[in-house]
């Protein structure tokens, strides 16, 4: 178990969004407090006083503010770190949280012990636990936070699946939830709406983008029996879907799965942390016992229990415990705001001695939205290119495939705004559209409504369409 689960209750195995969002308020909640705590317990005791050569003014009640302040901070903001070391002395495996369990403790007790004067050596730890304190919480606010960047990944998958699905009974269509869905049910999925569940189309044909899960940009043509997943958009066409897979069976499910056991999985620096920290405690321990029996057989009895203290208070790791699972979650973070899922932690480290990558398909390299990257016009079209581009965005203008609103996108990006009169709007599934543009007949499409049109590229532009398609653009 590393020091972030023992401290969150585990939370790196995601039981749901939801919970690590509570963590990370609460988290975020108890290191403000405990930081605006940790400012008058810091500045009024006597002993940081004397480290930077001021006198704490002699104020009725001020030697109890550090006392006070500092018993808060140890209760409230450190309560996180005792519960953590509590579940590693159970399961017997000490690591971070029992080593900055034990620093804070035993500074807490030899602090009360010397306020109160059980002791005459002058062991007042007041400022060095509230300090101590708050910067473990901010290493793990921190750690919390990157990690909460890479889970947005899992919202962003969850929120592609609709809440509701209209499923087709007899000669009715019925809004009902997705957790209603059983297998076996037909269900229309319109224009522009999202498969609710894994299905094999029954009726009708569409294009449907798959880039959410497949990462290619380009829609794919499905038809009776083709496979549909859970979570992609049909483009241009309705279907109706018989629901094969629902729940934690889908391939939406297998991913989150993956992206959760990446966040969950132990990299070999975190695991070396924490045998590391093990070791520190054991020896720490070890050392604080010597220093006091070596003081007490030179008959120092009051100097073995400050050397004790004080080589059990220092021996907290600072950097052990915030260095690594901060380089750690923050390179997490960093992978997934580039759209890249770490599968397991110990590839992430491995990454440093890869010299080649293959890519196993160009979706891999592309957006996951199309763009539009040139426009030709044959020789003497009225107008040119931007008179080409204002036809094609005003007949595209009512559809929700996306290379439509790419050539809408474009059209403006380039200021062609002046929309003419468009009527008669059609869409015919995988070849294109056609719609009545200032009263003339509009075509947007590739090769195959080309040969249904009888139409052929002009030969001046046949070149340029044949660069295109080599280097892998869509042609229309």
């Amino acid at each position: 178990m590393t020091a972030h689960d023992a401290a969150h209750g585990g939370h790196g195995r995601h039981p749901g969004h939801g919970g690590h969002d509570d963590h990370l308020a609460r988290f975020r909640r108890r290191f403000w407090i405990s930081l605006a705590l940790s400012v008058p317990t810091v500045l009024l005791d006597p002993m940081f006083g004397h480290l930077l050569g001021y006198a704490v003014p002699p104020l009725p009640g001020v030697a109890w503010v550090s006392p006070v302040l500092g018993t808060v901070i140890f209760l409230y903001a450190g309560w996180p770190f005792l519960a953590g070391a509590g579940g590693e002395f159970r399961s017997r495996r000490p690591g971070m949280m029992l080593l900055i369990a034990m620093a804070i403790t035993v500074a807490f007790a030899a602090s009360w012990a010397s306020t109160l004067q059980v002791v005459t050596e002058r062991l007042d730890f007041w400022w060095e636990l509230a300090l101590l304190i708050t910067i473990m919480l901010l290493g793990h606010w921190l750690e919390m936070r990157s990690l909460g960047a890479a889970t947005g990944a899992l919202d962003a998958i969850a929120a592609l699946l609709p809440d509701r699905a209209e499923r087709v009974v007899g000669d009715d269509v019925v809004e009902v939830p997705v957790g209603e869905l059983r297998a076996g049910d037909v269900l229309l999925v319109r224009p522009g709406a999202r498969v609710p569940a894994d299905g094999r189309v029954v009726e009708g044909a569409a294009e449907l983008d798959e880039s959410m899960i497949t990462g290619e940009s380009r829609p794919v043509a499905r038809r009776v029996g083709d496979r549909v997943v859970a979570g992609t958009a049909a483009t241009d066409g309705a279907l109706r879907v018989e629901v094969t897979a629902l729940g934690g069976d889908t391939v939406l499910a297998g991913i989150q799965r993956l992206v959760a056991e990446a966040q969950s999985s132990r990299s070999r620096a975190q695991a070396l942390a924490d045998r590391a920290a093990a070791l520190l405690f054991y020896f720490a321990a070890g050392a604080g016992l010597i220093a006091l029996l070596v003081w007490a057989l030179l008959d120092q009895p009051g100097a073995a229990v400050e050397r004790a203290v004080t080589v059990l208070v220092i021996a907290c790791p600072h950097a052990l415990g915030l260095a690594i699972p901060l380089v750690i979650a923050i390179s997490t973070e960093l992978s997934a705001r580039q759209g890249i899922l770490v599968k397991d932690r110990l590839a992430l480290e491995r990454m440093r001695t890869v010299d080649v990558v293959l890519f196993d398909k160009t979706g891999t390299l592309t957006r996951g939205a199309h763009a539009v990257t040139d426009v030709a016009a044959a020789p003497g079209f009225e107008g040119g290119a931007d008179a080409l581009l204002r036809l094609a965005a005003a007949a595209e203008a009512d559809s929700e495939h996306p290379l439509a609103r790419a050539i809408v996108r474009a059209a403006e990006a380039r200021g062609v705004r002046a929309r003419p009169a468009v009527s008669g709007f059609r869409s015919m599934a995988g070849r294109g559209i056609e719609a009545v543009v200032d009263g003339a007949r509009v075509a947007v499409g590739g090769p195959t409504l080309l040969r249904e049109l009888g139409a052929e590229v002009p030969t001046e532009l046949a070149g340029r369409a044949s660069a295109w398609s080599a280097r892998g653009a869509v042609v229309l």
